[in-house]
């Protein structure tokens, strides 16, 4: 049986590292993009990256960042996967090798197909096994990440469904994810991945544990194969 694996985004607080290790989180996410209410200063990552317990896997956020200082901040930290979030290109990605990096991609209906097309091509012409994954972020949103804005789950089912996609990383799915709406989400696309921020939060970067219980027992639930 295929388990979701769970990423929760914008950690900005030690304790919340903790407790999202203690709820489910397969991974934790550290953004280092300024104008984001969840920026993290490298010294307040340090700390997080300290509370955080062995097996859960912490990934750096960056918004059209340099690739010299991407790999700089993730030498630093120590960290060994990277989540692009801004209109970075394969060449920034190729960049990058020594590390595991995880492209967002954002789902207009009318041109999802094409940048599936275009990584899917760029993944053979430029070799970039270290692409290790896609995210499909909402579109048409004014920041990157961490919006709440709910994606388009029947454009993307329509395009990347169960068993459509073939030559590209597995998929992750984001975008307006709740406790209440994530178990549908997983039922209907059964993505690899799916990674929220905004709906386990009590207040922009500040989590809530109870909330994130909740969305780790509903991704969980929609695993079992009698809930289709």
């Amino acid at each position: 049986m295929h388990r979701t694996r769970i990423k929760f985004c914008g950690i900005t607080r030690p304790k919340d590292a903790a407790a999202a290790a203690v709820a489910g989180a397969d991974a934790i996410g550290l953004v280092f993009y300024k104008p984001s209410p969840r920026y993290v200063s490298m010294a307040a990552a340090k700390e997080i990256l300290r509370a955080l317990p062995p097996m859960v896997c912490p990934v750096g956020l960056f918004v059209n960042t340099p690739h010299d200082e991407v790999r700089d901040i993730a030498n630093t930290l120590n960290l060994h996967t990277v989540q692009l979030h801004g209109d970075e290109p394969p060449e920034v990605v190729a960049q990058l090798s020594d590390l595991s990096v995880i492209k967002a991609v954002r789902c207009d209906a009318v041109t999802l197909p094409q940048s599936l097309q275009r990584w899917r091509s760029a993944i053979v012409k430029m070799q970039l096994a270290h692409l290790t994954g896609l995210l499909l972020e909402t579109a048409g949103t004014a920041a990157p990440g961490g919006t709440g804005v709910e994606n388009d789950w029947a454009g993307i089912a329509a395009v990347a469904g169960p068993g459509q996609v073939t030559g590209l990383p597995p998929l992750i799915v984001s975008g307006g994810l709740t406790p209440e709406n994530v178990g549908s989400v997983i039922r209907r696309l059964r993505p690899w991945a799916v990674d929220v921020s905004t709906g386990i939060e009590q207040g922009p970067g500040l989590k809530s544990l109870e909330k994130m219980r909740r969305f780790s027992t509903a991704a969980r639930e929609a695993d079992l194969p009698w809930s289709d």
